[in-house]
Parts: C-alpha cells; structure tokens; sequence
C-alpha cells in the first residue's frame, strides 16, 4: 500500500466514524443514567441525553449517529418511567430529545459530505503534486538519494518547491528550487520549470546552457499567464541546479539562482558549497539574460565533492523555520553535531530524516512555509569483474 493510498484510508475511517468513536457517546450515555438513578428525585439530569446524539454526530458516521438517536429515545423512557409519575421529566423532553436526535442526524450527513468533499479535493492536490514532483527510482542517476516535502497547508499538501534529478548522456543533473507564493500558480510555474529541467538536462552539453532555458522558460511562462489575464508578473523561483559530470567523479557542477548553498556533508565536517552565482530564474531580464539573443549567464562553478559526502539541500521552509521564541532553526549546527556524533549520518536517508525531525521539533510542528529536504551522494563506481584465467595464464574466451 502507498502512502497516498494509506492515508485515504485513515481519512476515510474517520469521516464515517470507525474505530473506537462509538465509545465516547456510549459512556456518556451510561454516566448520565448511572447519575440520574444515584441522584433520585432530588436531581434529574435524564434529559441530558440530548448530548449523546450530538457527541455522536460531531465524531462517528451517519449510521452511529441514527443508531445513538434511537438508543437515547428508548433509554430516556425506560429510565423516566422507571421514577414514580411526579417525579418523571415527561412527553416535553421526550420531544425536545427527539428533535435533538434528528437534528444531530442531518448535521451528521452534512459533515459527512462536507469532509468527503474535502479528502476528495486533498486527493486531488495530491495528485497535482505527485505529477509534478515524479516518484523517482532508487539510485537514478547514478545517485543515491532521498526527499521529503512537508506542506504548510496540510490539507492542501500543494505548493512551490519542486526537484528532480535528470540523467542523460552528459552526466546527471539535479534541480530543486521554491517557487515565489503559493497555490496553483506556483504549481504551474514549477511544473513548466519542471519539464524544461527534464528536457534541457538531458540534451544540452553545458549546464550553463540548462539554466539560460530555464530563465527562458520563465519568460514565456510569464507571458502566457499574462495573455491569459492572470497577473504573473512578479513570479520567480530561487533554485539550484547542479551536474554530475561522468568524465570527473570528484567533481559537482553548481549553479545557484539566489538559492540557499547546498551543503557538502561528510565525516570530517559539514561545508558549504560556492557556485555559480545567478540572481533568481525570473530576474534574467534586468541581466539582459532572457529571450532571443540574450547574452549567456556565467559559467558553472565546479566543486570538489568526495566520495563519502552527501550534498544536501533545502528549500526556506527549513532555514527560515522559527521557534516560539523566534529563533530560525539552526541547520547547520544541528547537522554538524549529528555527524560528529555518529559519521555514518551522512547516508542521504538517515540526514533527511534527521533535517525533518529538527524542523518539526524546532516548531513543534507549526510549519510557516512549504519545506523540502533533498540529500544525494554518488554511488560507487561499479568495478568491471574479473576474467577467469586459463592454466597457461592468459584469459579464457568468454
């Protein structure tokens, strides 16, 4: 089962009420007779009942609720006739509950629909982002990696950050970058900042080339909301674009649009990694870098990057998290005592989740922006195997 399919499920058991929400309106249904009989006549609180059907419509499903308006129709009488005449609550109550039960009935139903309504849309969310941010396979690229996107909006689960990584027959590339505002137009834009990525990466020989289409692309994509009459003028996304050259490696190509540096994370420590330095995809314009003709941006800046480090990298959901107190979150400290303490925490499983867990510890799960981790390292070369040899010494025929 995947994790989109798990969670529909656990939505779905809670909009019609499985599990033990059936237990919540039970006891309070029995604590109210037990009180009326232990209180007798000097404090009648059988008409309390009206609570049970409300209790059940706010936390079970359709079906419960019926089931609690009914039971407190027939406890309410068996317990009233139970006291001598004088004393009972009498046929006004017994209305007043009836009513109450249907009415908790029809607000049941309308909840009901409504969150249905909700995980439908939730789902539909998403699927927009799972489109947009493509599953990728275990070791692409050469690469071992791992990923994690926490949504501010948790019932939107959609937002701007994106990343992707590209092989191709110059080596692999890798994007990831945060979209300017929220909802779908930022979906749009990483989405057509996306398929460029994907394309250019694999085509184009130089990475400088890859980042000159995305400014490109940004361009156009603009122009197209604008003819649509969708003002989208101020849209930019700050992003990082690194390659992985085949012919080198110990080197990593960096290209930096006005994004966080990634960090290169290893046993002997934790170092930020300079590059080429761009204003944001969307600014190239104010450079002369966009649309026909336009002059080619810098070059990238190649790094050394070792065996044993793990690049990691971060959208501002994480370097701009705060606590209650208004502290941002201290990434790089936290990494760097993680490794210190324990060098195999460079494992780019192991650092995302470490990464994840701060951040939602440091804000105590109150995330004020859409937050993405995304840590990758190399894989070994594979060593070509070993011809058996003949008795005479030279290799046998395959």
């Amino acid at each position: 089962m995947t994790e989109m399919e798990y969670r529909g499920r656990r939505e779905q058991r809670r909009i019609v009420g499985r599990g033990v929400a059936w237990l919540v309106p039970l006891v309070l249904l029995a604590a109210i007779v037990t009180v009326d009989f232990q209180t007798a006549e000097k404090f009648r609180v059988v008409s309390w009942i009206i609570l049970v059907p409300s209790i059940a419509a706010a936390i079970c499903g359709v079906g419960a609720t019926i089931t609690f308006a009914l039971l407190s129709l027939v406890t309410y009488l068996a317990v009233d006739t139970a006291f001598p005449e004088r004393y009972r609550a009498g046929t006004a109550d017994f209305v007043l509950l009836a009513l109450g039960g249907a009415l908790a009935v029809i607000a049941s139903v309308v909840r009901v629909r409504r969150d249905r309504q909700g995980l439908h849309m939730r789902d539909i969310a998403e699927t927009t982002r799972r489109t947009v941010l493509r599953p990728l396979p275990p070791d692409w690229g050469g690469l071992e990696h791992a990923g994690v996107y926490l949504a501010a909006d948790v019932d939107a689960r959609v937002g701007g950050d994106f990343y992707d990584i590209q092989p191709g027959p110059n080596g692999t590339r890798v994007l990831l970058g945060d979209v300017q505002g929220k909802g779908l137009g930022a979906v749009e834009t990483a989405a057509a900042l996306l398929g460029t990525f994907r394309e250019a990466a694999y085509h184009e020989p130089d990475l400088a080339t890859v980042a000159d289409r995305l400014e490109v692309r940004m361009s156009r994509h603009r122009g197209h909301t604008a003819a649509l009459g969708r003002y989208d003028g101020d849209r930019f996304a700050t992003a990082l674009l690194l390659g992985f050259p085949r012919d080198a490696r110990d080197v990593v190509e960096v290209i930096n649009f006005g994004h966080e540096p990634p960090l290169a994370v290893g046993p002997r420590g934790v170092r930020p990694l300079p590059g080429g330095e761009r204003l944001p995809i969307g600014f190239g314009d104010l450079t002369g870098g966009a649309g026909p003709g336009a002059e080619p941006g810098p070059p990238a800046c190649r790094e050394r990057l070792d065996q044993d480090e793990t690049l990691l990298m971060v959208t501002d959901g994480v370097t701009e998290a705060r606590d209650r107190a208004g502290d941002f979150y201290p990434l790089l400290d936290d990494v760097a005592r993680a490794v210190a303490a324990d060098p195999g925490r460079p494992a780019p499983r192991r650092l995302v989740r470490l990464v994840r867990e701060g951040v939602l510890r440091h804000t105590r799960d109150r995330l004020g922006d859409d937050t993405t981790v995304f840590a990758l390292r190399r894989l070994p070369e594979p060593q070509p195997e070993a011809r058996p040899r003949s008795t005479t010494g030279r290799p046998s025929p395959s």
